[in-house]
């Protein structure tokens, strides 16, 4: 049995962010161990696969929040890194902070949440996650990483007061010597200079350098060289461009795209004008070679996490085929009076959560929140709760007992019931959350709803009343997908394209035929579109299913 399993990001985040080694599960199941196998010959899309299989799958909590962990850093890795952020959330929820074996795997769900954010250039979250790394470390060895991420956060965004200072107190605990001191004296040094571009920071680079050469440390010579060209690279041009091919030429040696392409955008500074023509020739190469290869990975992983949403789907359908068929009806009638009793349970549960939240407001906006909310109950009353009684002692006592005449009081009910959410004021806070539970809701045990890209941030460049019409929008796609495509698989993904949102929605149903006639429903929709300056789009499949693409500005 292992006593530690090895982290996929060994190298340095940014100026040197580090994730250290966290001990493994008690018991790691045949997948786990498949995953780590493919992970460590660099056959990532298997690791990825089988990582994923166990999140998904292993009633082990801390191996499934530690399978998230390791695809969370693969995902970083491709430069997914709202990906891997997503992946993070998840793997914190399977962690209870109150067991003293998660708090490793705590420590490295927020150490990495901290490095992707230090990537996104959000540093101020980059330092609360890195705090809460430290909180949750019973290692000193690791405490210090997670101390010197701080720093060169802090560093990043541009405060080197404080930068230094932390740096301070991990070189108070740490040994002259190594490669943890030469990088911890690389970056004091750079900082000190970034704070006085008078301070003379050249001894202490090349003792950096120095001590990384004898360890052999290529990955810390790269970034003593890094650090070396920046410095001289005013002062004396001849010594940066000499810096910056040294740079380059270990960086090819590694094979590291991101350390290649800033080589190459310093020796396009500081080379003559011949030379570098030629590097920016293979600067345009390859940095549109590592995007392509980037987003491919992006959407190699989702289809990666697809696949396993619907094999393990497609298994427990065949379960469930496979169930004696006189358990049926009963399961039937269970689950249409469990959905109606979970309707009326949300919407109760919804008022009330709209009436503490609103409480939380100013005075003025919450007294004419809570008379809405009065008329809103009142409306929900006379207009749904006595007709579902009427039709409820209908059913039990009267002589009607056509179906058709069930059903068509029931859609009755309905339609008014959606009319009446219209009038509803949508708070947007959360807004990713809510929306993920809107669409999810939706799914059923012959349909499978997959959500991609939905992340905090996008929604942060949306105006409210630009998300509140895109809700309606989904809504409307969702239902109209239960009522008419008999789809059993839905995909909707967001992505971020320039300065416009892309919203695509795809399922396996029977499509649209060209004699459709749009309802009053999707008219609608059509409206809350062109009035957010978005435009719709139906692809044409050549077999079954149906393709829309959404596209809205951000703001």
């Amino acid at each position: 049995m292992k006593k530690e399993f090895i982290s996929i990001i060994a190298l340095f985040c940014l100026f040197g962010c580090q994730k250290p080694d966290i001990p493994a599960p008690l018991s790691e199941s045949t997948d786990f161990k498949k995953a780590e196998a493919f992970l460590h010959q660099h056959k990532i899309d298997s690791a990825f696969s089988y990582f994923d299989r166990v999140a998904t799958g292993s009633k082990d909590s801390l191996e499934a929040a530690m399978a998230y962990n390791y695809m969370a850093s693969i995902q970083s890795d491709a430069g997914d890194y709202y990906g891997a952020q997503e992946s993070l959330t998840t793997s914190l929820t399977y962690l209870d902070e109150q067991k003293k074996e998660h708090r490793y795997c705590l420590a490295s769900d927020y150490n990495e949440l901290g490095m992707t954010s230090s990537k996104l250039e959000n540093f101020d979250s980059a330092v609360d996650y890195f705090d809460l790394a430290i909180k949750f470390s019973d290692e000193e060895a690791y405490r210090l990483i997670f101390l010197n991420n701080k720093a060169n956060a802090f560093r990043s965004k541009g405060d080197y007061k404080q930068a230094l200072r932390f740096y301070q107190q991990v070189l108070g605990q740490t040994k002259r010597e190594g490669k943890e001191y030469a990088r911890l004296l690389n970056n004091m040094a750079s900082t000190k200079w970034l704070q006085n571009p008078s301070y003379n920071a050249g001894p202490e680079l090349f003792k950096a350098l120095q001590i990384r050469q004898i360890a052999k440390d290529l990955r810390g010579q790269n970034s003593s060289y890094t650090h070396l060209a920046d410095y001289y690279s005013k002062s004396k041009p001849d010594s940066g461009l000499y810096f910056a091919n040294k740079m380059y030429l270990i960086a090819r040696q590694l094979n590291l795209p991101d350390a290649k392409l800033d080589a190459l955008k310093k020796l396009i500074r500081l080379s003559p004008a011949e030379k570098a023509k030629g590097y920016f020739i293979q600067y345009e190469q390859l940095n549109d070679s590592l995007q392509t290869a980037r987003n491919a990975a992006k959407n190699q992983f989702a289809l990666i996490r697809y696949h396993t949403e619907k094999s393990k789907a497609d298994n427990l359908k065949l379960q469930k085929e496979n169930s004696e068929k006189r358990y049926e009806l009963i399961q039937e009638r269970i689950r249409f009076y469990g959905m109606l009793g979970l309707f009326l349970l949300i919407l109760f549960l919804a008022v009330r959560w709209y009436k503490i939240r609103k409480k939380r407001t100013e005075q003025e906006k919450q007294e004419a929140i809570l008379e809405n909310q009065r008329k809103a109950s009142k409306k929900v009353h006379d207009t749904l709760a006595n007709d579902l009684y009427r039709i409820m002692k209908t059913v039990q006592y009267g002589s009607e007992q056509d179906p058709d005449w069930l059903m068509d009081n029931l859609d009755d009910v309905y339609q008014r019931a959606r009319d009446l959410s219209y009038d509803i004021v949508d708070d947007n806070e959360n807004f990713e959350l809510k929306l993920s539970v809107l669409i999810k809701s939706f799914a059923t045990d012959t349909t499978r709803v997959i959500l991609v890209g939905n992340s905090h941030e996008l929604w942060l460049k949306v105006p409210a009343a630009v998300k509140t019409e895109i809700k309606y929008i989904i809504q409307e796609l969702m239902v109209n997908m239960r009522k008419h495509s008999q789809a059993t698989d839905v995909v909707i993904r967001f992505e971020k394209q320039s300065n416009r949102c892309l919203i695509s929605y795809i399922d396996d149903g029977v499509g649209m035929q060209k004699s459709t006639v749009f309802n009053n429903g999707l008219v609608n929709t059509g409206n809350r579109i062109k009035a957010i300056d978005g435009e719709l789009t139906f692809v044409t499949n050549t077999g079954k299913g149906l393709e829309i693409n959404i596209t809205f500005p951000l703001a």
